[in-house]
């Protein structure tokens, strides 16, 4: 119950929870790039973001017991549409944010996969807050500088394009389905 009310009670006082956040190209020419990091998977295997190259990457925490978990549904429906164009999906679990992820690998990776026919790539926690890991590190604080700042809460997305340059960040409130960042996902595939 405290865990509703804590999401309740940050959903009405923080309307920045929707905000999306663009950078312009040649602002996105000076964004970090986040294939230079090593993660791994949901099953330990270790995965060099490096082989997404050509791919565009959106980048989400996520949480099994958050109020915002239904947007698995709408993450494995974007991953549905646009993976054969060239779009990726990759899942993060964080626990980072009232405890909402608490579960081992193999329970996240078994309900995902049961409550949202999740297939899109999972991987191993991260610390998304405090002492983050080193791919949070570098979407919060390496990015362009409209970009930066602490993750709010679960399932903030952030955009990549092909050549893994962060280009945009959607706050935990849009959702997958939200129009601009379709816009966004459409525009980078068509590059």
């Amino acid at each position: 119950m405290l865990k509703v009310l804590v999401l309740a009670a940050c959903l009405m006082t923080a309307c920045s929870w929707k905000e999306v956040k663009v950078v312009s190209a040649s602002s996105a020419a000076a964004s970090a790039v986040v294939l230079d990091h090593q993660v791994s998977t949901i099953k330990g295997e270790p995965v060099a973001l490096s082989s997404y190259r050509g791919k565009v990457m959106l980048v989400v925490n996520t949480a099994s017991e958050c109020g915002l978990t239904p947007q698995y549904e709408g993450l494995q429906q974007l991953w549905e549409k646009y993976r054969e164009r060239g779009l990726v999906v990759l899942g993060f679990p964080c626990n980072d944010f009232g405890g909402q992820e608490p579960g081992a690998p193999a329970e996240i990776a078994s309900f995902c996969a049961t409550r949202f026919s999740v297939s899109f790539p999972l991987f191993e926690k991260v610390r998304a807050k405090g002492d983050k890991s080193p791919l949070y590190k570098t979407l919060t604080e390496d990015v362009e500088p409209s970009l930066r700042g602490e993750i709010k809460w679960n399932f903030t997305k952030f955009l990549a394009d092909r050549q893994g340059k962060v280009v945009a960040r959607f706050e935990p409130a849009v959702k997958p389905d939200d129009p601009k960042l379709i816009a966004e996902i459409e525009r980078l595939l068509a590059q």
